[in-house]
């Protein structure tokens, strides 16, 4: 029996749901129903989708060495990743928001001090592993394969503007900052369009989660984790 999708399609999109089932449970789990602290679920999700990245790694052609960005296209994920950055601390307005984030992150202490391995893990999984895992699903599989089910074949150079728009959108629904996700996600679809490598969009996702991460522990505005 036919699986109904392929071996490509569960690389990219089994990690992406792992971690969106493990984040709703951080979420909504009550405090004291689990034997240790529910925020260390998400140190858990960092393994588990880790692990699973490590093990489909083999199946993502787009990261391979032959498709490493030059000097000059991580020069520009770099700035691109700092301007949705700026954009995303500026534009959370009321209006400019869905609902409220019901799995943000505060490591603090019961002292009132953060706690530093948890927000150690909580960085690093905004940091490193989200861009991998959310470009691998947004980009490579779900903006292709609204082309063409047979996703790996599209050429991201020749991706139309639908798949861009609709991927878009959907990546916006993940998000509370809804102006902001549709720059941040169109930010990172032009960047994939236009050098065909992957990894500019996961570097400038990667700096703008990392650069967030920081500026957040520095001004403790945790609503942004």
């Amino acid at each position: 029996m036919a699986l109904p999708l392929s071996r490509g399609a569960i690389a990219r999109t089994a990690p992406f749901v792992l971690f969106m089932v493990l984040l709703f449970a951080r979420g909504n789990v009550p405090d004291g129903m689990l034997p240790f602290d529910v925020r260390w679920v998400y140190g858990i999700a960092v393994l588990l989708v880790g692990g699973l990245l490590a093990w489909f790694w083999r199946d993502y052609g787009e990261l391979d060495r032959q498709n490493l960005p030059t000097l000059r296209e991580t020069a520009l994920a770099i700035v691109v990743g700092v301007v949705v950055f700026v954009l995303w601390i500026n534009l959370d307005a009321k209006p400019l928001r869905i609902g409220e984030a019901t799995a943000s992150f505060t490591p603090l202490g019961a002292d009132g001090r953060i706690d530093w391995p948890l927000a150690a893990v909580r960085w690093i999984g905004a940091a490193l592993l989200v861009p991998v895992m959310e470009e691998l699903f947004w980009r490579s599989f779900l903006m292709r394969w609204i082309d063409r089910p047979q996703f790996e074949t599209v050429v991201p150079q020749q991706v139309t503007m639908k798949a861009i728009v609709l991927s878009t959108f959907v990546f916006t629904l993940a998000h509370t900052l809804w102006l902001a996700a549709i720059l941040a996600g169109l930010a990172y679809a032009w960047l994939f369009v236009r050098t065909g490598k992957l990894w500019v969009s996961v570097i400038a996702h990667a700096v703008t989660n990392g650069v967030l991460g920081v500026w957040v522990l520095l001004t403790g505005k945790w609503a942004f984790w």
